[in-house]
């Protein structure tokens, strides 16, 4: 009996042995997703090593073999890159609120208090009460018309700059930088950037952000960034800045008079929010650490996007000596001899703002705009989008999309002079500053200093290049990063029009 019951148990675990398998195989094929497709992986670090030194090229690369929706995985998470207009539409528009959270990032929490900012705090109530917040108190229209002053200020500093250098070679790259630093600094901490101390906590800062964490990708390997002594750097330099910012409020908390107007116009942001805390009529607790990782965003956001915005502008203008004439021509002829252009002479100048929309075209600020994550399951476009994927959207590809540009690579302003294509987050072919809920809200902030630097410069100086260099000979090379820097700087030398 013992033996019978030996050899039905033996019969039965091989039964199972065969048919478990070809069950679950079964199964598995039943619930399997439909995932767009993917190319091959290596194991751990799964498409990472496909990203190379510019990994916008090289996904756009990837996109053309695979498509507009593509499945890898950057270490252990899984990651959908987006490279067309249609697909940023679902992503942004039709699927927005699935998509409106971000991934958990390494550098974000150490340098940003644990994401309490804008662009990296998880979608929820404190985001939407933050960007209320922030939209309505410090970059309104009311509130960004009554920094004019300072734009014009600022600028007009700059041309005085080029006039005593008229004949000599000017780094211009370096003249932009200064110029939106300033106006960035003076108006979020009321300080200007003259100073080295600040220039290099921001820079510290900023560079940050273009080392690779190893941890936010594999998380089983975080150790590995307090080893390469990445994660000590990170808190050193949050350490320094945060001590810089405790003293710079500490100033405004002092301050007298100014702080009790009821009107926030003249006020830096700082002003302003401890105002809004004070008054406490917002219901959104305003603490020290939120008014801090509000006002490092503005700098992040701002400082580097403006001024490699407008050199790259400048580049092209040089570049090419016809849509520079053209330009030259409308802003002449909207100047009337007067000597400088004002904020109020920008609305009626469409080259101008057709060569700001060409060049975020052809160079995007940020090539990869920041990642989002799915909070649900989505089918996207026929493919199966697991909750916890994180979406890239490669704007810089969209930009240059054969599909939607005629000649992609030529800069043509022309393109966007009867076109409806604006850069305000309603047209996925051009997305310098994102769309949907997470839509960056410092487009207004950002764009009267581009527009009013570009066309005052154009209108007061003929601009050369140094050394016998032809302008079809221009290096407009670029380094990839958070932004998209040229890279190297570049040099001109100015003469007046008139």
């Amino acid at each position: 009996m013992e033996h019978l019951t030996f050899l039905f148990t033996l019969f039965s675990s091989i039964i199972l042995m065969i048919f478990i398998p070809i069950i679950c195989i079964s199964l598995h094929s039943k619930t399997k997703k439909n995932l767009p497709p993917s190319p091959w992986k290596l194991p751990i670090i799964g498409n990472i090593h496909q990203l190379g030194a510019n990994p916008h090229l090289s996904l756009q690369a990837l996109s053309r073999k695979y498509g507009p929706l593509m499945h890898l995985h950057l270490g252990s998470v899984p990651t959908l890159v987006v490279s067309s207009a249609n697909a940023a539409h679902e992503i942004m528009k039709t699927h927005d609120s699935s998509f409106a959270s971000r991934p958990n990032l390494t550098m974000g929490n150490i340098l940003l208090y644990g994401c309490k900012d804008i662009a990296f705090s998880p979608y929820g109530e404190y985001w939407r009460q933050l960007k209320s917040l922030v939209t309505i108190h410090l970059l309104s229209n009311a509130q960004v018309k009554s920094f004019q002053k300072l734009r014009e200020n600022e600028i007009g500093r700059m041309i005085s700059v080029l006039e005593e250098s008229c004949g000599s070679c000017v780094d211009i790259s370096a003249l932009f930088e200064s110029v939106t630093e300033n106006i960035i600094y003076i108006a979020t901490l009321g300080i200007p950037s003259d100073g080295p101390e600040l220039k290099r906590l921001a820079k510290n800062f900023f560079d940050m952000f273009t080392y690779f964490s190893v941890g936010t990708y594999v998380p089983w390997l975080s150790w590995v960034d307090r080893l390469t002594g990445l994660v000590g750097r990170a808190q050193a330099v949050a350490k320094e800045f945060d001590e810089f910012l405790d003293g710079v409020i500490e100033e405004h908390v002092t301050k007298k008079g100014e702080q009790d107007a009821k009107t926030n116009e003249g006020k830096d942001f700082i002003d302003i929010l401890l105002n809004v805390r004070k008054d406490g009529t917002t219901g959104f607790a305003v603490e020290n650490d939120t008014v801090k990782a509000v006002i490092l965003d503005v700098i992040l956001g701002g400082k580097d996007t403006a001024s490699k915005s407008l050199e790259w502008a400048m580049s092209e203008l040089v570049r090419n000596p016809r849509v520079m004439e053209k330009l030259q021509h409308e802003v002449t002829e909207i100047a009337q001899g007067r000597s400088v252009i004002v904020e109020q002479d920008l609305e009626k100048m469409h080259y101008l703002k057709a060569v700001i929309k060409e060049n975020f075209r052809l160079h995007i600020p940020a090539p990869l705009l920041i990642p989002r994550i799915s909070t649900k399951d989505v089918n996207l476009m026929g493919y199966d989008i697991k909750a916890g994927t994180q979406v890239i959207v490669n704007a810089w590809a969209i930009g240059r999309d054969l599909t939607l540009w005629e000649e992609p690579e030529e800069f043509r302003p022309e393109r966007f002079l009867k076109s409806p294509i604006s850069y305000k987050g309603l047209h996925f072919e051009l997305l310098p500053f994102g769309a949907g809920r997470r839509a960056c809200p410092g487009i207004q902030f950002a764009t009267p200093i581009m527009e009013l630097a570009l066309a005052n410069i154009v209108y007061k100086f003929d601009m050369g290049l140094p050394n016998g260099v032809k302008h079809e000979d221009m290096d407009m090379s670029g380094k990839f990063g958070l932004i998209l820097h040229k890279r190297s700087p570049l040099l001109v030398t100015p003469s007046l029009r008139f």
